[in-house]
C-alpha cells in the first residue's frame, strides 16, 4: 500500500494549450483585445454579432430573422474555426465537434428567437430559461449520440462567458466591491462546507473525503470545486461523480428557486444578483437566474461567484490535501504498518506531503483571464477617455452579445447532459448531508444580501 502526491491539473507548459481552462482565457482574451485593436483603427466587432429584435405575434417571427441570417452563418463560422482549432489541439475529435456544435448553434439561435417573444418575456423565460428548459425536454426524452456530445462543451463555454465579461465589468468596481464580496462568500462558504462535511460524517457516516469533496462542490463553484477537491483528497472516483450530481441537482432548481425568491422579497437587481452569486452552486446556472433581472444583477453576481467564491478553489485544494495527507491518510499508513509489523513485514509505508504549486495547479484559470480582460478594458478607457463612449458602443457592446452566445451554448449543454434518472439513483444520504448545506447557504444569504448589505449591492448594481 502507499499514498500518491496530489495530481497536477493542466500544470506546465503543455496545459496551456491542452486545458479548457487555458483555451478558454486565450479566447475571450484575444476577442478582447482583436476588439481594441479594431476600434483603434475605426472599426467595430458588430459585424460578427447577432441581436434578435423582439416580436409580438409568432408569425411576424420570419420577417424579423431573415435579415440577421447572413450575420448567423457569419458568426457560426468563426466560432466553428476558432473552436475546432481548440478542440483539435486539445486531442479531440474535430469532426464530431463540428458535427455537435453546429446542431447546438442551431438550437442557439431557436431558443434566441423563442427567447425575444414577447410571450416568453410576458412570462419571465429569458433566453437562459428558455435554453435550460429545452435543452431538459430533449435531454430526457431522446438518447443524445456521441458526435453530438462532442460539441456539448458546458466548461468550456461557461469559462469563456465569464473571460469576456470581465471585459465589461470595469476593474475599478472589482477594487472596491470586491472585499466586501469576498468577506461575505467567506463567511458563507466556509459555513456551509463545515454544515455539509459534519452532516455527511457525523449524521450518515459518509467517508471524509466524500464528505469533503460534496462540501466544496456546494461552499465554492460547484463542478469544477467536486472534481479539484475530490482529486486533492483521493476521493473514489464514484463519490467525485455523486458530488456532481448534488451540485447540478440543486444548482437546475435554484436556476428557478432563486428568481422568485427575489422578485417574491421586491429585492433590487443589484441585492438579487448578490444573493444568486451567494447561494448558486454552479457559475453557468447563476448566470442564467441573474441574467433575469438585467446587467446589474448580472454584476453583482460575477463579483460574489467570481471573484468571492471561485477564487477559494486552489487555496482549499491546498489546505484539504494537507489535512488528507497529513492526517486522514496518516491514520491509515498506521494501521498498514501495524498490520505489516504483526506479519513480520518491515512496515514501508510512508505519508507525502502535498506541494504548495497545488494552489495554481486547481486555481481555475479562467478566473485570471476575468482579471486580466477587466484591467485590459479599465486601462484603456482611463488612457483614451472612451470619446463619446465609443469603446462601449464598439468594443463592449459586441462583446457583450458574444457572451450572451456563448451562455445560450451554456444553458443548452446543462439541460441535455442533465439525465433525471441519473440523478435519482445517487441515494438519499448524500443528497440529505448536501441539502443541509442548501438551507444554510440559502439563508446566510438571505441575512447579507437582503438585510446587512442590501443597499450596498442596490448601489453596485445600478
Amino acid at each position: 500500500m502507499s499514498t500518491n502526491n496530489t495530481k497536477t491539473n493542466g500544470g506546465g507548459a503543455k496545459g496551456l494549450i491542452l486545458k479548457e481552462d487555458w483555451w478558454a482565457v486565450w479566447i475571450g482574451l484575444a476577442t478582447v483585445i482583436v476588439g481594441l485593436l479594431i476600434w483603434k483603427f475605426g472599426g467595430s466587432l458588430s459585424a460578427i454579432t447577432v441581436s434578435f429584435k423582439g416580436y409580438t405575434n409568432f408569425a411576424d417571427m420570419p420577417a424579423t430573422v431573415a435579415p440577421i441570417l447572413p450575420g448567423l452563418l457569419l458568426l457560426w463560422l468563426i466560432l466553428a474555426i476558432v473552436l475546432s482549432i481548440a478542440t483539435g489541439i486539445m486531442g479531440r475529435n474535430v469532426l464530431h465537434f463540428v458535427l455537435g456544435f453546429t446542431v447546438l448553434y442551431i438550437m442557439a439561435v431557436i431558443v434566441q428567437i423563442l427567447g425575444a417573444w414577447s410571450w416568453a418575456k410576458t412570462f419571465n423565460i429569458e433566453t437562459p430559461v428558455m435554453a435550460l428548459i429545452i435543452g431538459l425536454i430533449i435531454g430526457n426524452l431522446v438518447k443524445i449520440p456521441q458526435w453530438f456530445e462532442a460539441g456539448m462543451r458546458t466548461e468550456f463555454y461557461v469559462k469563456t462567458g465569464i473571460v469576456l465579461f470581465g471585459a465589461t465589468l470595469p476593474f475599478t468596481l472589482i477594487i472596491q466591491a470586491g472585499p466586501v464580496a469576498f468577506f461575505q462568500a467567506s463567511v458563507v462558504a466556509i459555513s456551509t462546507f463545515v454544515v455539509i462535511y459534519f452532516a455527511s460524517t457525523k449524521l450518515f457516516k459518509l467517508e471524509k473525503p466524500f464528505a469533503a469533496t460534496m462540501g466544496a462542490g456546494g461552499s465554492i463553484c460547484g463542478v469544477s470545486a467536486s472534481i479539484a477537491i475530490g482529486s486533492a483528497v483521493n476521493a473514489k472516483k464514484d463519490h467525485v461523480s455523486i458530488s456532481i450530481s448534488m451540485v447540478v441537482i440543486w444548482a437546475t432548481i435554484m436556476v428557478f428557486l432563486l428568481p422568485v425568491i427575489c422578485r417574491a422579497l421586491g429585492l433590487s437587481d443589484g441585492a438579487s444578483g448578490a444573493l444568486i452569486g451567494t447561494s448558486e452552486f454552479a457559475d453557468a446556472a447563476g448566470v442564467a437566474a441573474a441574467s433575469q433581472f438585467g446587467e446589474g444583477a448580472s454584476r453583482t453576481f460575477v463579483l460574489m461567484k467570481v471573484v468571492g467564491r471561485d477564487i477559494f478553489v486552489g487555496i482549499w485544494a491546498l489546505i484539504m490535501a494537507i489535512i488528507s495527507v497529513t492526517i486522514w491518510e496518516r491514520h491509515k499508513v498506521t494501521k498498514a504498518n501495524a498490520a505489516a509489523a504483526a506479519s513480520g513485514e518491515l512496515p514501508a509505508v510512508t505519508s507525502q506531503k502535498p506541494s504548495a504549486g497545488v494552489i495554481w495547479e486547481r486555481f481555475p484559470k479562467f478566473v485570471v483571464g476575468f482579471f486580466i480582460a477587466s484591467l485590459i478594458v479599465t486601462l484603456v478607457v482611463l488612457a483614451t477617455g472612451n470619446p463619446g463612449g465609443s469603446i462601449d458602443k464598439q468594443v463592449l457592446d459586441p462583446v457583450k452579445n458574444l457572451r450572451g452566445w456563448a451562455f445560450a451554448l451554456t444553458f443548452l449543454c446543462i439541460g441535455l447532459t442533465t439525465r433525471f434518472k441519473d440523478l435519482a439513483a445517487v441515494g438519499w444520504k448524500p443528497f440529505a448531508a448536501f441539502t443541509c448545506g442548501v438551507v444554510v447557504n440559502v439563508a446566510l444569504g438571505l441575512l447579507f444580501s437582503v438585510f446587512i448589505l442590501n443597499d450596498y449591492w442596490t448601489q453596485v448594481g445600478m
